[in-house]
């Protein structure tokens, strides 16, 4: 089975909204490594629709021919979770709604490398209450911006992680790769199987 992995950049309050207005003095090498990697190891995009329009507007863009990863972003098969967005008009997209997790246990299921989530707290926190998500990867800059929209918010129920990896950038950004273990309640952990 494929693997649902999310890759977010995120701050040390949690924040993961508008990250170029906090990102860009932390963006080096590293982190376009680290990025281009977890690209490479996926062959399918899945994007809620603000994600998703966010996305194609800056990899459609006029910037886009200085960003080295736009090709793979452009080129790379989407799936979108939208009510609102019928006609996609970026690369290979396919809308899905209805059921959503039945249709990405689907897609779990399908031949093929992994299946990366595209910055959406929405679409990840729906994921790990549903046990999909297989990894969730965080690029945690050393910065507070103190407003935005969280990864976690309060109707969040409790998670438990282990760590795969944990790496420090020569910026001070530290790469968190997490697996859930389960949601975790009263010092109960119960695998996202059994629930």
């Amino acid at each position: 089975m494929r693997k649902l992995v999310s890759g977010m950049f995120i701050t040390l309050d949690g924040v993961i909204e508008s990250p170029h207005s906090w990102n860009p003095p932390y963006y080096n090498q590293e982190m376009t490594d680290t990025v281009q990697a977890q690209l490479a190891a996926g062959d399918t995009h899945v994007y809620g629709r603000r994600s998703y329009e966010m996305f194609r507007s800056v990899f459609t863009g006029p910037a886009a021919e200085r960003i080295a990863h736009a090709p793979i972003m452009n080129d790379t098969a989407k799936v979108l979770v939208s009510t609102t967005i019928t006609d996609p008009d970026w690369g290979p997209t396919t809308v899905i709604t209805g059921d959503i997790a039945a249709r990405v246990r689907e897609l779990k299921r399908q031949p093929g490398k992994n299946i990366n989530v595209q910055a959406s707290g929405t679409l990840v926190r729906f994921l790990l209450r549903e046990g999909l998500l297989d990894e969730l990867s965080l690029l945690v800059h050393p910065v507070v911006v103190g407003t935005g929209e969280r990864l976690f918010e309060h109707e969040t129920p409790p998670f438990s992680f282990r760590v795969l990896e944990s790496s420090t950038f020569t910026t001070g950004v530290v790469l968190l790769r997490l697996a859930p273990s389960g949601s975790h309640s009263s010092g109960t952990t119960v695998a996202p199987a059994e629930r």
